[in-house]
Parts: C-alpha cells; structure tokens; sequence
C-alpha cells in the first residue's frame, strides 16, 4: 500500500470519527433539551386545559375532577413526576403550549390539519364526535341537521374551538354567537336566546338529562368523529415517542377504555360536583 494511500485512508477514518463523535454530541444535546428531559429534571409534568365537562371540571371542593384529569394524573405518576395543571382559556391554549407556559395540552383536543401545522399531535386516546343539544320550545320537531341548517337558526359554540368548526361546516346557513367559557354557552341555551349548543359528546347528552323541562337531543348519534391527542411543541421528536407509547400501554390495559366509561356513560361522578 502506497504512502498517499495510507494517508487518504487515515484521513477518511479521522474524519469519519469526527463525524460520530458531533452526531452524538447532537444527539445528546437533542435529548437534554426535550420537553421529556426537562420535566424529568423538574420533577413537574405542566398541564394545559381547558375546564369541559366531563373532561376537566372542579368538584365541591374546588379540585378538579375529569377524564383529562384522571390521563395527565396516571401519565405523570408512571414518569414518576408530579402534576400541575394549569388553566387556560381554549381560544388561547395553543400559543400558550407553544411560549412554554406548560408541557403538553391534555384538553380533549381534536387532531385537525390547521392545529397540526402548529403542534405536533400525539397518536389518539380517545375519540369524540360533534352533538346538538337543542331548546325544547325554540327547535320544536327538529330532528336533523337540515332543520338547524337555516338562517334563522341561532347556534351557540364556545370560541376557538371544533364546534365552532363543526357548525360553520355541517350548519353553514345558521348563525352562530361564540363564547369564551362554556357555561356562558349552556346559559344562553337555558335563557332561551339560541335554538342549539354545538358541542362534543357526552356534554350535550349530560345537559339534556340535567334539563329535562328545558333541552333535549334532536340527533341520536354524533355526527362527527374526531381522534383526540396529546398536543407538544413542533421538533420534540423524544417526548411525543414517549407519550404514543404511554398510550399504547394504558390503551393495551384496558385503562382508558375504563376511564372513559366512567366519565362518559355513567352519572356516578355526579355527587362530587353538586
């Protein structure tokens, strides 16, 4: 072997070993400056939500109880961390997450493109579907979309939110008032100035039960369905790995199923809230 050639070959292997040694320096770099690196070193998985029922509301005592609740509880204990939540108006959650006001939003939120291009979404954990909850004097004998689907229909939707999406969509002849907190849009409901609430389910189905006199369903199933998912900021690769597959495991358990149950199809919780 030639002299040049010996040199050429020394300098392809030096090279080659500066190269691995600033792609695991990267790598490392990458890694301790994950959301995941950064909570575990805090020791506090920071939540953003929004108050929905049943997904996140406050029990008599002023704690908050919910689905959402219950997910980001188990998601920080198995990451051995504690939790804190942390309340913020919906319209306004996503520039939140995406300033470091918290970690991950875990609100029950719908994976849609135009929030896409703006986080990064987790796999799903639950899915939801768009319902009506409608007044029983103003929306007397509506029974489809078409009947709510006319310019003197009135819907009322909470702001930013898929409702609003759903109903500016499905409904695009009605009008539509918006609301930054969701009690302000049941209320305008029950005062009897809106024909209908768009909302995801089981909400509209629980305040049909809760106002007999008043609401009722004109629609037997959603008509929509929306996967739900964990939103974390853009280019977190190692934390959003983490989190599919927290879900994976607590999916394979049966734990969400379990949750789910509780929160949507039963009224047992109700006690803690009255």
């Amino acid at each position: 072997m030639g002299l040049k050639r010996c040199l050429v070959l020394v300098a392809v292997a030096l090279a080659a070993m500066v190269v691995s040694a600033s792609a695991g320096e990267l790598q490392q770099q990458l890694t301790g400056e994950s959301t995941l690196e950064q909570i575990l070193q805090r020791g506090v998985l920071k939540v953003g939500m929004d108050t929905f029922v049943p997904w996140a509301m406050k029990d008599k005592n002023g704690e908050l109880i919910g689905f959402e609740i219950d997910v980001a509880t188990r998601l920080a204990e198995d990451m051995g961390v504690k939790v804190q939540f942390v309340p913020t108006q919906w319209d306004g959650i996503i520039s939140a997450l995406q300033t470091g006001k918290f970690d991950v939003i875990i609100g029950g939120m719908g994976i849609v493109p135009k929030r896409n291009i703006k986080v990064n979404f987790s796999i799903p954990y639950d899915y939801s579907g768009m319902s009506l909850v409608a007044h029983k004097e103003l929306a007397k004998g509506f029974s489809t979309i078409a009947d709510f689907n006319r310019p003197e229909v009135i819907l009322a939707a909470k702001i930013g939110a898929t409702p609003v999406m759903a109903a500016r969509k499905f409904m695009p002849k009605a009008q539509l008032k918006q609301f930054n907190a969701e009690a302000q849009v049941y209320q305008e409901l029950l005062n009897g100035r809106v024909h209908a609430v768009v909302a995801s389910a089981p909400t509209p189905a629980f305040y049909a039960l809760k106002y007999p006199d008043k609401l009722f369903l004109p629609l037997k199933e959603t008509f929509t369905r929306e996967p739900i998912g964990f939103a974390v900021r853009k280019g977190d690769v190692d934390t959003l790995n983490f989190f599919d597959n927290w879900i994976r495991v607590v999916e394979s358990e049966g734990w969400l199923a379990e949750r789910k149950h509780y929160w949507f199809e039963t009224r047992e919780w109700e006690s803690l809230v009255k």
